[in-house]
């Protein structure tokens, strides 16, 4: 087995959610699914229902941070550029993915979610550490960083 193999790191694609393995010094090429060809690390958060949460989150080596939000929430809103922004400097080492609590309330009451904006931070599929409220950019980074190091 090549030393390449030996550090690949598993990624579910955002379309199809299949588990593709990517060797960690190609991260930041623009790896794509090898079964539908969709990128899977382009830098935007993935928006996740009742039926691709648990595979995503599963089969995704990489830690997965999900923000569970509402339309209706005003901070929710105000954080999503932030959100975003953040996605795509974190790319290559965080998958971001968003969660609306109004269409997948089964997972937003698996996860005890009581307050929104909630970011919980998952590493194969266990959750790592959650934060409510919303965060600058800045903010998200260092509380991301502080979880994954």
């Amino acid at each position: 087995m090549s030393t390449e193999t030996l550090n690949a790191v598993q990624v579910a694609c955002p379309g199809c959610l299949t588990p593709n393995r990517v060797p960690a010094g190609r991260l930041g090429e623009d790896p794509k699914c090898g079964k539908c060809g969709t990128v899977l690390l382009d830098g935007h958060p993935v928006a996740l229902d009742e039926a691709s949460f648990d595979p995503f989150v599963a089969r995704t080596e990489l830690p997965v941070l999900v923000d569970y939000w509402a339309p209706w929430c005003g901070p929710c809103r105000a954080m999503a550029p932030m959100f975003e922004k953040t996605a795509g400097e974190l790319r290559q080492s965080v998958r971001f993915a968003k969660v609306n609590t109004e269409q997948a309330q089964g997972i937003a009451q698996r996860a005890g979610i009581r307050a929104i904006p909630t970011m919980v931070l998952y590493r194969r599929g266990k959750e790592l550490a959650r934060t409510s409220g919303a965060m600058d950019a800045g903010t998200l980074r260092r509380w991301v960083g502080e979880h994954i190091s």
